[in-house]
């Protein structure tokens, strides 16, 4: 593995995600993985395509926000996404990023009538916390909505591979035991993969 890149969009610094970012960071540290951590809030990122971008993007001229997060990318071979589930989604600020930086020209293009994802090099590995239960989302097909949006609607799409993607469910409702546990088995799912 030469260069993980992992997107981070919880605001805040005590939830259960910060704690599953901490510890894939320092799970890639231990076994000399370089990365780049790019945490959304704290970044400040602008999530909204204006107007102004789809002008500057139309002439082929990328914004420089957005030029500096493709690069990142492009210099990745793994992309870690880490995030909660809120009404059935990611928080507004990822799909912002995704809206602005998968752009057309960079994420994916049109070839002989055919969009095509230009990012077939790049796996991806997404995260996600829930306060629903397991129970309360499989059955009603919302697990298999998210996969369907995002592993192939956002990821498949741009030629990603989506290699993992974990639902840690429940989560203002479990003990902290349950949560190590969970910590655990995110990083026995790293061991496998990378």
């Amino acid at each position: 593995m030469k260069h993980v890149c992992l997107i981070y969009a919880h605001p805040n610094p005590n939830s259960f995600n910060r704690a599953i970012r901490d510890k894939v960071l320092e799970y890639l540290g231990s076994k000399n993985i370089s990365y780049t951590l790019r945490d959304l809030y704290a970044l400040g990122f602008d999530p909204v395509l204006s107007s102004k971008d789809f002008e500057s993007l139309s002439a082929g001229k990328v914004p420089e926000d957005i030029a500096k997060e493709q690069e990142i990318i492009k210099g990745s071979q793994l992309l870690i996404f880490i995030y909660p589930i809120w009404w059935t989604g990611m928080p507004a600020i990822l799909k912002g990023y995704i809206d602005r930086v998968f752009s057309y020209g960079f994420a994916y293009e049109e070839r002989d009538g055919e969009l095509v994802g230009l990012l077939s090099d790049k796996r991806v590995i997404i995260i996600n916390t829930l306060g629903a239960s397991e129970e309360d989302y499989r059955p009603s097909g919302m697990e298999e909505c998210l996969k369907k949006t995002t592993d192939v609607g956002i990821f498949k799409f741009c030629g990603m591979q989506v290699i993992k993607h974990i639902f840690l469910y429940s989560i203002p409702y479990v003990s902290d035991e349950e949560r190590r546990s969970m910590l655990e088995g995110i990083i026995k799912e790293l061991e496998v993969v990378l």
